[in-house]
């Protein structure tokens, strides 16, 4: 067997000046270095001693770069210089230096020499920060709609006055599971809705009806006066999970000012008369509107027979989605036929806002109405 001699002052020279520059240009760059663990030097065999057992993977070692110059210094300057052999290694070879087996090392693109193994230097730079896009500008013109630039998640950007959109807490449509709610008994809420005149307008998000006449709902010891009604598809309210195809909003407004909104939910099933009468009268353009005979809308052909429902605080579903509304969601909810449905779904596929973060705020189930309501 070889035996491997010291290196000793007359027989090797120190360290070349041109390997320090190289590791000092490694350190610069921000390379992190793996260092083996200092290796023993085998003794020489004796004629009957038994085979040295073989070496251990040498110790992997990262750190930043103030620690590997710590460690490369403490390494060169500890003991004899001259016997010392602290070589860089940045190729294939350095999978001896820690590496899993059979795994390649990153390459270096300053290393393309051929080194002995020693010191193994890979080089592990820190990905550059993620950072966040900016949002992309919006027109000042754009309007608010409900896909592309103009979409819900931009409506807080379009107009100072539409930043409650974004900002508020107590924001609607929700989505309702009955296992979350505060289930008892509730009021009945009184309709007082009689035969009507109103218009029929397309306003460019939805066909809504606007009313005259004394038309009006009461609950929580308040009347809210009906103001218009209209339509979204699919429904923008979530009921255990449910997504129904289509939802009619009626909303009102108090004397206060307070609004209070009564949803009906649509499922496909026989024609709705309420409906039919209005699509009648369906104006096709945007900001086209058509009048309607006297007397021929009745609100309450549209209601259904239980009228337990759904409590909640909100907002408006559309901009500025001003809060402080009082949302009442009937539970069973009204028939629309196919054709009804298809003929609204034509002009808009889909006018429904996502629905917004609860945030904590409690949804009350009316599982009994007060004597003197329905059923």
């Amino acid at each position: 067997m070889a035996r491997t001699l010291p290196m000793t002052k007359s027989s090797r020279p120190p360290l070349p000046t041109a390997r320090l520059a190289l590791l000092t240009f490694l350190l610069a760059s921000g390379v992190h270095a793996q260092e083996p663990a200092p290796a023993t030097p085998l003794p020489v065999p004796e004629p009957a001693a038994t085979p040295a057992p073989a070496a251990t993977p040498p110790a992997r070692v990262e750190g930043t770069r103030i620690d590997i110059e710590s460690q490369l210094r403490d390494a060169m300057n500890s003991g004899d210089p001259t016997k010392k052999k602290l070589n860089l290694l940045i190729d294939r070879k350095s999978a001896a230096g820690g590496l899993a087996p059979g795994s390649a090392p990153p390459l270096n693109p300053v290393d393309h020499l051929q080194r002995e193994p020693g010191l193994v230097i890979r080089q592990q730079r820190n990905a550059p920060a993620a950072t966040a896009k900016p949002a992309a500008p919006v027109s000042k013109n754009t309007p608010w709609g409900y896909e592309g630039e103009g979409g819900p998640g931009q409506w807080a950007r379009l107009k100072p006055e539409f930043s409650t959109c974004a900002k508020g807490q107590r924001q609607s449509p929700i989505a309702i599971d009955d296992a979350d709610t505060l289930k008892g008994p509730a009021e009945a809420i009184a309709f007082n809705y009689t035969p009507s005149s109103g218009t029929v307008v397309n306003n460019g998000h939805t066909i809504e009806v606007q009313l005259s006449g004394d038309n009006s709902l009461t609950v929580r010891g308040q009347t809210y006066r009906l103001q218009q009604f209209h339509f979204h598809h699919p429904a923008e309210e979530r009921i255990n999970s449910r997504v129904y195809p289509m939802v009619a909003h009626f909303v009102h407004r108090s004397d206060t000012g307070q609004l209070a909104v009564l949803a009906v939910l649509l499922e496909e099933g026989p024609s709705n008369p309420l409906i039919q009468k209005v699509w009648t009268h369906m104006p096709l353009d945007v900001k086209d509107h058509v009048p309607l005979p006297a007397d021929l809308i009745h609100v309450g052909e549209i209601l259904p027979r239980d009228q337990r429902y759904y409590q909640y605080m909100g907002s408006l579903t559309t901009p500025p989605c001003t809060e402080g509304v009082l949302w009442l969601i009937l539970k069973q909810p009204a028939s629309i036929s196919a054709e009804q449905l298809r003929l609204f779904s034509q002009l808009y596929p889909n006018n429904a806002r996502p629905v917004q973060s609860l945030n904590g705020r409690p949804v009350r189930d009316a599982l009994l109405i007060a004597p003197g309501g329905r059923p």
